[in-house]
């Protein structure tokens, strides 16, 4: 049975989801002696190595020289690359696994109102009801941050406010090149600039210290940030952003999920309440009305 195209994105994005519900597990487990600089780098480095390799095989490096989407590219690596996975790294040095998870879905929020409420397009009750969820839920997980302040979480929090900016531009990228070769580039500019962020400021690290953290960073290299990610573009570019933002809606279960298994976390009260109204969010926002929430021709182009 063939697919159509909704379908194909739909399956990426839910691929995609299982594995990035992994990514704050792996990235906390790969902090053993290692600082969030430093492991940012060796695995944006190992996801270099990856995209090369895929490019090579799928012979698609005359596509680097396409300057028609080089623009797009290099702004979607300074708000994804550069400045979202810094705050999100840092972010997880400070905060629990499922506090990042359940905060990133305000993602959701912040790319409703960047695709819908910047277009000035009528914005239906539900989706308003929505939003308010969304922001309920994040409030939920941020309370404990108010009466003890903690930038873990207001990293993430600002982490999602950025996402959708990076997205809109690799979802334009990807109507001119492949999903390959911009994260081949991507990923090479976010390394070189990572490595001199360390050398900046003079953040030091030795080889055991790589030594006992090399397969997380191989793990986070490979598979988090690089074969999710080809999923993930793949993905928004059969579907609307928001759409596979509410489709990867289940993350913050699944990463608690993996946190009580991997780090032996149990999930909190704050924790476990915040998800309610989160995931009625979703589902209000996912609600068509007037304006077409899932619609993709409803994406800037």
């Amino acid at each position: 049975m063939i697919l159509n195209q909704e379908r194909q994105g739909e399956l990426f994005i839910f691929a995609e989801t299982i594995f990035w519900s992994l990514f704050p597990v792996i990235t906390i487990l790969s902090y053993n002696k290692l600082s969030p600089l430093v492991s940012l780098a060796a695995s944006t480095f190992f996801a270099t190595i990856f995209f090369a390799i895929v490019v090579t095989i799928q012979k698609k490096w005359h596509e680097i020289k396409n300057k028609s989407a080089l623009g797009d590219i290099l702004l979607a690596t300074f708000f994804i690359g550069i400045l979202l996975y810094l705050l999100y790294f840092f972010g997880l040095r400070y905060t629990s696994a499922g506090n990042a998870s359940i905060i990133g879905l305000t993602e959701i929020f912040f790319s409703y109102v960047f695709f819908h409420i910047w277009r000035k397009e009528y914005i239906p009750k539900q989706h308003l009801v929505g939003a308010f969820l969304m922001i309920t839920g994040a409030l939920v997980i941020l309370y404990p941050s108010f009466q003890k302040f903690r930038g873990g979480e207001l990293l993430i929090l600002t982490a999602a406010f950025v996402a959708p900016f990076g997205n809109f531009f690799q979802q334009r990228a990807r109507k001119i090149v492949s999903s390959q070769s911009m994260m081949f580039i991507r990923s090479l500019i976010t390394t070189l600039v990572i490595f001199l962020l360390i050398f900046i400021f003079k953040t030091t690290f030795s080889y055991s210290d790589l030594k006992s953290s090399f397969i997380f960073i191989i793990i986070n290299g490979v598979f988090l940030l690089g074969f999710s990610k080809i999923l993930w573009i793949e993905g928004i570019h059969r579907i609307s952003v928001t759409k596979a933002n509410a489709l990867s809606s289940i993350t913050p279960l699944l990463t608690l999920l993996f946190a009580w298994l991997f780090l032996q976390n149990i999930p909190t009260i704050w924790q476990l309440f915040s998800v309610v109204p989160m995931f009625f969010g979703v589902i209000l926002l996912g609600m068509e009305g007037k304006t077409i929430f899932f619609d993709k021709r409803r994406i800037p182009s």
